[in-house]
């Protein structure tokens, strides 16, 4: 079915259906707490956040042209020189495991190369077993703690890819 999406740059009239789909997301597996995406204010408006040099996020859509998922790079505070974080990969869960995470993550990672970082790193939680196996199979590999300042100190896995 991944065929059949487009990637295309987030635009303002993306904003609304992007954090109903982040925040049924975490409601799904029970992650709708403080200290997540849920809660952080930027959620409502990705545009918006995206707009910040070094930062891209990439749109899925369907071939009815209906949003369905979402991810991004983002040069978080404090991280590393050469870091980003790769942020807001979330798909509705009707086309959770068609590869459409896969190719978000293929097209986030290219950027962050485009863009010259020299090391993708990323907080989530093991509970989203699906999107970590997706993470181990493109090469990220477990840290012991966090990295820069995201704000989610509720997220308890953190993991890094080299670019």
């Amino acid at each position: 079915m991944s065929q059949n999406i487009k990637l295309v740059q987030i635009s303002p009239e993306h904003n609304s259906i992007l954090a109903k789909i982040i925040r049924c997301s975490l409601e799904e597996f029970e992650m709708n707490i403080d200290g997540t995406v849920y809660t952080d204010p930027t959620t409502d408006n990705l545009f918006e956040l995206f707009q910040r040099k070094g930062s891209i996020y990439w749109v899925a859509i369907d071939n009815t042209e209906e949003v369905i998922g979402g991810c991004g790079i983002y040069p978080t505070k404090n991280l590393p020189d050469g870091y980003t974080e790769l942020v807001k990969l979330y798909i509705r869960k009707e086309f959770r495991g068609k590869g459409v995470g896969r190719q978000l993550l293929k097209k986030s990672i290219k950027c962050a190369m485009d863009m010259h970082y020299t090391h993708l790193y990323l907080e989530s939680f093991p509970s989203l077993s699906s999107a970590v196996e997706l993470y181990y199979s493109m090469g990220f590999r477990k840290l012991t703690k966090p990295l820069g300042e995201s704000g989610h100190f509720a997220c308890n896995l953190w993991m890094l890819k080299k670019l």
